[in-house]
């Protein structure tokens, strides 16, 4: 078995695991039937857990798969923010629809047609949101490549530079899809002078050594994120100018 084919594995048993209990919690009423809060970070984040990697349950929870303390961070700085509100993002999914509760105009790329397809329905109830799905092609020398395991002889330069078919800046712009060190490069110059990057999985080492080459400040926001068992790291970056 490779050690794609193990991480799968364990993936598909936590996942099951997860589901079970929740199911079993709610029905002996250790769960409550309806989402706590967010203001209830505990109650909230225990009540996800039986929803990881499912997107559309995770939506349904008001939230996108970054760290509670990033979605606080996010949510104010959003509402702050006069409109009109542009998003690009990279990586399609909760986040998606909580943006498009709270931004003007959302475009969106993702790399996985089966996946854009899962959530095509529910990301179309909504005239804000733009998707595109541009995948990654079989490649023997990848111009640009990402380092996921499985995916070494797959370029990713299109679905990179897909931000470059959208005209304009934009104020916020997620990285939390695949080849994340060629996303920030290539979209820190599409970024409002004043907005954000929100880049997810920042304690990941090859993250840490692209954010600190680049010229961004960084505010790290360690800790709980929905659905998680473990904490985890969502940054938010700002150009240095």
């Amino acid at each position: 078995m490779t050690s794609t084919s193990r991480l799968r594995t364990v993936k598909g048993v936590y996942v099951a695991g997860a589901r079970a209990t929740g199911r079993a919690l709610t029905r002996v009423g250790l769960l409550p039937d309806v989402a706590p809060s967010r203001d209830h970070r505990l109650r909230h984040w225990a009540y996800s857990l039986p929803r990881a990697y499912d997107s559309l349950a995770i939506a349904q929870l008001d939230v996108p798969w970054w760290t509670y303390r990033a979605i606080d961070y996010v949510d104010a700085w959003l509402d702050a923010r006069p409109h009109p509100v542009r998003v690009f993002e990279y990586g399609s999914g909760a986040s998606t629809l909580w943006l498009a509760r709270r931004a003007d105009e959302v475009n969106t790329v993702e790399h996985d047609p089966d996946f854009a397809e899962h959530i095509a329905s529910t990301l179309g109830q909504h005239g804000n949101i733009a998707v595109r799905v541009v995948e990654a092609h079989p490649a023997a020398a990848p111009r640009i490549a990402s380092a996921k395991e499985g995916h070494a002889h797959l370029d990713f330069y299109a679905y990179v530079h897909s931000i470059e078919d959208v005209a304009g800046r934009f104020d916020v712009i997620v990285i939390d899809g695949r080849a994340r060190e060629a996303c920030l490069e290539t979209a820190l110059p599409r970024l409002a002078p004043d907005g954000i990057i929100v880049f997810d999985n920042t304690g990941r080492a090859r993250y840490r050594r692209a954010i600190e080459a680049a010229p961004v400040h960084e505010r790290r926001l360690r800790g709980l994120t929905p659905t998680l068992p473990y904490p985890d790291q969502t940054s938010i970056l700002t150009a240095r100018h």
